[in-house]
C-alpha cells in the first residue's frame, strides 16, 4: 500500500536529503505512526527534505530508498529512528549505506547514530512515571515498583543501554525498586519481575514500555498487564504508552541532522565503515531484510573490543544460544519491534 508521505520524488540531484530509517512492524498501525512522525517533522522543519524508509515489514525498503535518495541528492543524511543499537543499527543500515556509496560514488552519504540512552529519553521516562504515579491511589514511591520494559536483544550492548536507563531512573527518583524486563530474546520477563516486586512488598507497580511506536509487542504488553491485574488483585498496576511523538524525539532527530551537517566529531555512527563489521558479515550476521525473516539459528553473537573508541557487540536480534541456563534460541518474531 502506497502512502503519500512515505517518500518524496526528487528528480534532480540537489541539496541534502534526510532519510529517516524506521524498523518497521507487522502491525500496520505502528508503521503509520512512523509515517505520521515523518509528516510532523516535515511541518516542524520545512527547511529539510525528509524521506522515510523501513528496515523490514513495510515499504519503502531501506536499500531501495537509500539508492533513490543518493541518486537525487548531493548529500544524504541517514538518521535511524531507533532506540537501541543492535544488529539492525550496527550491521544492516551500514551495509545499505556502503552499497549506496558504491552505486553513487559522487553522493556523500553520512550515517548518524541511533537515538541512544541519553538525558532526553530519560526526561520522557521520568515524565511518564510521574503521570502514572499521579494516577495511582497511593503515589508512594517507596511501595511502588517500577519496571522498564524493552524489546530485548541478543546484543549485550543494546540490553546494556536499557540497563543504563533503569539505573538513571533509580538514581534520579525516590523509587527504591527500579527493575528491567524484556518482551523477548533475553531475560528477565515481565511476569518474573512483577513476582519479585510482589514478594518484596510492593503495593503498586508501574510498567514503563521502552518503545517509540505501537505494534504487536505494545499490544502484548497491555494484555500481559491485564493478566497481572487478575493474578495479583492486591497490587495496583499502571502501564504507560509508547513515546515516539514526544518533543524530545523531534529534538534528538534535529540534533542528529545538525551534527552531521556541521561535521561535529563523533556525530557519525561508529559502526559505519568498521572493518570488524565486515568480519561479522562473513560469519553470517549481516543480511538484507528484503526477504523472509526466519533466522532462529543464526551464528552466535561475538564481541569485538577493538581499539578505535567504541565497542562493537555484533550479536544480531535473531535468536542465539547464550552460555547460561536458559535456551535462548527463540524464533525471531518474539524479539521483533512490533
Amino acid at each position: 500500500m502506497n502512502h503519500p508521505i512515505m517518500m518524496q520524488t526528487h528528480p534532480v540531484a540537489t541539496g541534502d536529503t534526510v532519510l529517516i530509517v524506521g524498523h518497521g512492524s507487522r502491525e500496520e498501525s505502528g508503521n503509520d505512526e512512523i509515517r505520521q512522525f515523518a509528516a510532523q517533522w516535515r511541518v516542524r522543519r520545512p527547511d529539510l527534505r525528509i524521506d522515510l524508509c523501513f528496515i523490514e515489514f513495510a515499504p519503502p525498503e531501506l536499500n531501495a530508498a537509500l539508492l533513490e535518495a543518493a541518486r537525487t541528492s548531493r548529500r544524504v543524511l541517514v538518521v535511524p529512528l531507533i532506540l537501541n543499537a543492535a544488529g539492525h543499527v550496527k550491521m544492516e543500515i551500514p551495509e545499505a549505506v556502503e552499497g549506496a556509496r558504491r552505486a553513487c560514488p559522487h553522493t556523500e552519504i553520512l550515517l548518524a547514530p541511533h537515538l541512544t540512552a541519553c538525558d532526553p529519553i530519560l526526561a520522557i521516562l521520568k515524565r511518564r512515571l510521574r503521570k502514572a504515579m499521579n494516577a495511582l491511589d497511593m503515589p508512594d514511591p517507596t511501595t511502588t515498583g517500577v519496571v522498564l520494559l524493552g524489546r530485548g536483544s541478543s546484543d549485550r550492548g543494546a540490553n546494556g543501554e536499557m540497563a543504563k536507563m533503569a539505573r538513571w531512573l533509580l538514581e534520579e527518583g525516590d523509587h527504591e525498586l527500579v527493575d528491567l524486563a524484556f518482551t523477548g530474546i533475553t531475560w528477565p520477563r515481565l511476569e518474573k519481575v512483577v513476582q519479585r516486586h510482589v514478594l518484596l512488598g510492593m503495593r503498586q507497580v508501574v510498567v514503563l514500555p521502552y518503545y517509540l511506536y505501537t505494534g504487536t509487542l505494545m499490544q502484548r504488553i497491555h494484555r500481559q498487564v491485564e493478566h497481572l491485574r487478575g493474578q495479583y488483585p492486591q497490587v495496583r498496576f499502571a502501564c504507560t504508552e509508547h513515546f515516539g511523538f514526544e518533543k524530545e524525539i523531534f529534538e534528538l532527530m534535529d540534533q542528529r541532522v545538525a551534527d552531521l551537517q556541521a561535521g561535529v566529531p563523533d556525530s557519525r555512527l561508529p559502526c559505519d565503515g568498521c572493518s570488524y563489521r565486515e568480519i561479522a558479515h562473513d560469519l553470517g550476521h549481516g543480511h538484507s531484510h528484503a526477504h523472509t525473516h526466519d533466522h532462529a539459528h543464526a551464528a552466535p553473537a561475538h564481541d569485538h573490543a577493538h581499539d578505535h573508541g567504541h565497542e562493537h557487540h555484533h550479536g544480531h536480534e535473531h535468536g542465539h544460544d547464550h552460555a547460561h541456563g536458559h535456551d535462548h534460541a527463540h524464533p525471531h518474531p518474539e524479539g521483533q519491534p512490533a
